[in-house]
């Protein structure tokens, strides 16, 4: 069996033998693979001749959220001994679901490893904003000093209204990471949490439309579907109120490209962070990477050393119920026996 293994690059940081999410190291499981009597390809060309030529003999593939392979049909053409997909990590979007569905192709992801990471994250890049710490930071490495301009922007987190829009595991821990900072917290979930639940989370459910009425801040942590694609695009930006906070840690799409920059342009947005974007890599020029008072990164949220070691040993524990006939994980499973499930990222995103 040929297993191909689509991960990023890991350069002189590959030597780490920690990092397991890079090529080189191929998530730790090569030895677990070929002592198996498999056969396993590691590159980290995602769209090139060498991944359409691994593909046309290969049963497995294996992917990021990080580094996405983008799975079409015109790819899924050139793999037709193609029978699992796998997603290192959370987040199968990247993979045509109806057609993997047609061609009766498992598609699986590793439930809940970066839920602590991706909550962590969102917590740090609310604060990042809120606090201007950005221009702060730059300020000192180009010599300045300049108080005055950036305490202008600068404010307690205290007694704000943080709204999480999706309120999944990731949206409930970060509920729970915010509770000290003694903030209002709204909610919104396509199935609401019962009392006990808003109790000990400290929510308060709140449909969009008070989110945006009322919240310094507003996370996103929902699901990339049709109903939520551009869902933060001019007309929903325009009813936050003026100089609030916008953080997306769930698909860049979520967010409107062009509405983004226009809205921290104008003042609309105080700050706008992110751990993705609408295009990974984000090519050199995307405006996210200039726009005013941002504070982006390059998806590595759920990516951490010890969110590694996770969905690492996540996918290993897939692959061996692959290779001994045994059922996946039953809330790992995102396509099986030709139908889309539930799957996990609804859970984790609420």
């Amino acid at each position: 069996m040929k297993i191909v293994m689509v991960l990023y690059p890991g350069g002189e940081a590959a030597d780490t033998p920690e990092l397991l999410g890079c090529a080189e190291n191929a998530l730790g499981i090569r030895d677990f693979v070929e002592d198996a009597g498999h056969e396993l390809v590691s590159i980290t060309d995602r769209d090139g001749d060498e991944l359409r030529g691994h593909l046309e003999d290969a049963e497995v593939l294996i992917t990021t959220p990080f580094w996405p392979v983008y799975v079409d049909g015109g790819m899924l053409d050139g793999a037709p001994n193609l029978k699992l997909i796998l997603t290192a990590g959370v987040g199968s979007d990247y993979v045509d679901l109806g057609e993997a569905a047609e061609r009766n192709i498992t598609v699986a992801e590793q439930t809940d490893s970066n839920t602590v990471c991706v909550a962590e994250h969102a917590v740090m890049q609310i604060l990042v904003l809120v606090r201007n710490y950005i221009p702060a930071y730059n300020d000192v490495i180009n010599g300045g000093w300049s108080i005055g301009e950036i305490a202008a922007r600068s404010h307690d987190l205290e007694h704000k209204t943080v709204g999480i829009y999706g309120a999944g595991r990731i949206g409930q821990l970060i509920s729970l990471r915010l509770k000290p900072f003694d903030v209002t917290t709204l909610y919104y979930k396509r199935t609401r949490l019962d009392t006990t639940e808003e109790d000990t989370l400290g929510f308060r459910y709140a449909r969009l439309e008070k989110m945006l009425d009322e919240c310094d801040v507003i996370v996103v942590a929902s699901p990339l579907t049709p109903e939520t694609r551009g869902l933060f695009a001019r007309g929903n930006i325009s009813k936050m109120k003026r100089g609030a906070h916008l953080v997306n840690i769930a698909r860049g799409a979520i967010a409107d490209r062009e509405a983004v920059v226009e809205a921290l342009e104008s003042g609309q947005l105080a700050g706008y962070a992110g751990d993705v974007w609408d295009e990974q890599p984000a090519p050199e020029d995307h405006p996210w990477r200039t726009m005013p008072r941002h504070a982006m990164t390059p998806h590595i949220s759920g990516t951490t050393l010890e969110g590694q070691k996770r969905y690492a040993e996540d996918t290993r524990l897939s692959l061996e119920a692959y290779f001994n006939d045994e059922p996946l994980e039953r809330d790992h499973i995102i396509v099986s026996d030709g139908e889309i499930q539930s799957g996990s990222y609804r859970a984790l995103y609420g």
